[in-house]
């Protein structure tokens, strides 16, 4: 098929080059020309697992050349489904701000309006119930004389970053949401060379339901991971490894051994995001959601926990703090939400001399604390620091070793469970839920 994603973001690239891998011609819609010339290269604009392979097998003067990328609105006319893959950050209330979505909807509505055939525009873009049928819809469907007639979709990515292409190629699910059985059916034929390798399960249902799917995924996901954070406060005062007893209760295929790892606590887009997005919209309806709210409350609270487990053995003011990992997640350069923003905010509070270091992430990082130390390696953080705080669990990280011997401290407070030769070392050792 021919299929256009408007937006190149870490979702609409992705799922750009892995629609390209499936067979389709896909071409790429964005207003950075810059994104769009280094698509055009055969290079990935975002950092993610994989990607780079597809690009290049795909784009570029030696690729397929079945993925390309445009400026240009233009570009959907020969296509037969346009994703809309647009950012829906978050506004200073907790909702969404859809401008960014509305704007790119709009010019694809008056695009199409060009356009003599049918045409299905699906939603890929994480919104809250009712913004597809209510917003998005109307500026695709405008009617005018020649107007192609457009079936609108909601099709919800499941993708975490780091693992994104894995997750596209093994799907848990694949959710259809649309206005009628024909935009339904165009839908299936996108993901039918996906479907075909792997028998994910397909559920077809209406936008506001496939909208309400993602937030409720979310926000169970940000709920389980900030329930054992609580579990594992519990266990630190007791002076009991919460891992343990994660293990043990993992075992339960009622709880599953999943997001059962304590520590810093979630980040990144989408459950810092979604979280907020759909308690905000409960709230808005007249419902207080009492659990999503105490999730949100508890994962707030660990890059404190972290920093006053650190105030018991140090007082850091003047001191090198080495800072190991600023993405919010391994696998990635984004620190969209990251804990290392907190934690770096409550060490400079504490007047801190900082050493930061993240294999990808310092140049994002940078932009927001140009003002501290980033170093090129982990063992160049470490030299001299009199504490380590572990915040991203790279593997670069359990490989430490002899770079300890450099600290004139070694006093490392671990919230990540990262496996180091805490004995061999002697590291004087604290971690937030163990």
């Amino acid at each position: 098929m021919n299929i256009s994603i408007v937006g190149s973001g870490y979702v609409g690239t992705t799922v750009a080059a892995c629609f390209a891998d499936l067979g389709h011609d896909v071409v790429n819609v964005d207003i950075d020309q810059s994104i769009v010339d280094t698509i055009n290269a055969g290079e990935p604009p975002i950092h993610e697992d994989g990607l780079p392979e597809l690009i290049d097998a795909h784009a570029g003067a030696d690729g397929t050349g079945r993925l390309g990328a445009t400026t240009d609105y233009d570009a959907v006319l020969d296509t037969d489904v346009t994703f809309l893959c647009l950012p829906t950050p978050q506004a200073d209330d907790g909702s969404i701000d859809l401008s960014i979505m509305k704007a790119g909807a709009e010019q694809l509505g008056e695009t199409l309006r060009e356009k003599q055939d049918r045409h299905t525009v699906v939603v890929k873009s994480t919104v809250v119930p009712g913004t597809t049928e209510e917003h998005i819809a109307p500026l695709l469907q405008e009617p005018s004389e020649n107007g192609a007639e457009v079936g609108v979709g909601m099709n919800p990515e499941f993708l975490r970053e780091g693992t994104a292409v894995h997750d596209f190629r093994h799907p848990d699910k694949v959710v259809l949401g649309a206005v009628n059985d024909e935009t339904r059916e165009e839908m299936h034929a996108v993901f039918a060379p996906l479907l075909d390798e792997h028998e994910a399960p397909v559920v077809e249902t209406d936008l506001r339901t496939a909208e309400m799917i993602k937030y409720a995924n979310n926000a169970f996901l940000a709920s389980k991971v900030s329930l054992i954070n609580d579990i594992g406060n519990i266990c630190k005062q007791f002076d009991i490894d919460a891992y343990e007893v994660a293990d043990a209760i993992g075992l339960d295929d009622r709880i599953g051994e999943q997001f059962l790892r304590s520590g810093l606590g979630w980040g990144g887009s989408c459950f810092p995001k979604d979280t907020r997005a759909i308690i905000h919209a409960a709230e808005e309806s007249g419902y207080e959601p009492g659990m999503l709210n105490a999730a949100v409350k508890v994962n707030d609270g660990q890059p404190e926990r972290l920093l006053e487990l650190l105030d018991q053995h140090l007082d850091v003011a003047g001191e090198r703090v080495a800072v190991l990992g600023l993405a919010f997640k391994p696998g990635t350069d984004d620190i969209r939400n990251a804990r290392s923003i907190p934690v770096i905010e409550g060490l400079q509070k504490r007047n801190a001399s900082i050493a930061a270091y993240d294999p990808v992430a310092a140049d994002e990082m940078r932009e927001r604390f140009p003002e501290i130390e980033y170093a090129d390696s982990a063992a160049g953080a470490l030299d001299g620091a009199s504490a380590a705080l572990i915040v991203t669990e790279w593997d670069e990280f359990a490989a430490l070793d002899e770079e300890f011997e450099t600290m004139a401290r070694k006093l490392v407070v671990d919230g990540r469970r990262v496996d180091l030769p805490i004995e061999e070392r002697e590291l004087e050792y604290e971690g937030l839920c163990w």
